[in-house]
């Protein structure tokens, strides 16, 4: 059993924690915004003191940050996936809609209006 499946299966029996884990990438995605927007100007002046050690470091404080978002939403969204569906064999995804559309701006809209049914169906 691989680690993704064992997580799927955790985050499947216990469906608490996988609501706890998307409402901490939400709230990591929103203290995110509120750090960068309102300690602006003291990231910026710690940037320009030493571009070369210090610009990187922001960066890949920002990638970290971004993987730990995604990585979050999708243990969080491991809950709305049945266990016998032929998808399971994936790590993890948050939702077939994006697969299904190429770059036509419509066809997107369509899967995803698909899926947002699709997760209120599930909720009722």
């Amino acid at each position: 059993m691989t680690f993704c499946a064992q997580v799927k299966g955790f985050a499947r029996s216990h469906e608490k924690v996988a609501d706890i884990s998307s409402l901490l990438a939400v709230a990591l995605l929103f203290a995110t915004i509120w750090v960068a927007i309102d300690f602006q100007t003291l990231i910026f002046n710690w940037i320009q003191q030493s571009i070369l050690l210090h610009g990187p470091a922001v960066i890949l404080l920002l990638i970290l940050d971004v993987f730990l978002i995604i990585m979050l939403l999708n243990i969080g969204s491991t809950r709305l996936e049945n266990p016998d569906e032929a998808h399971n064999d994936r790590c993890f995804g948050t939702f077939r809609g994006r697969r299904h559309g190429g770059f036509n701006l419509g066809t997107a809209f369509h899967n995803w209006v698909q899926h947002i049914e699709q997760v209120n169906k599930k909720h009722r």
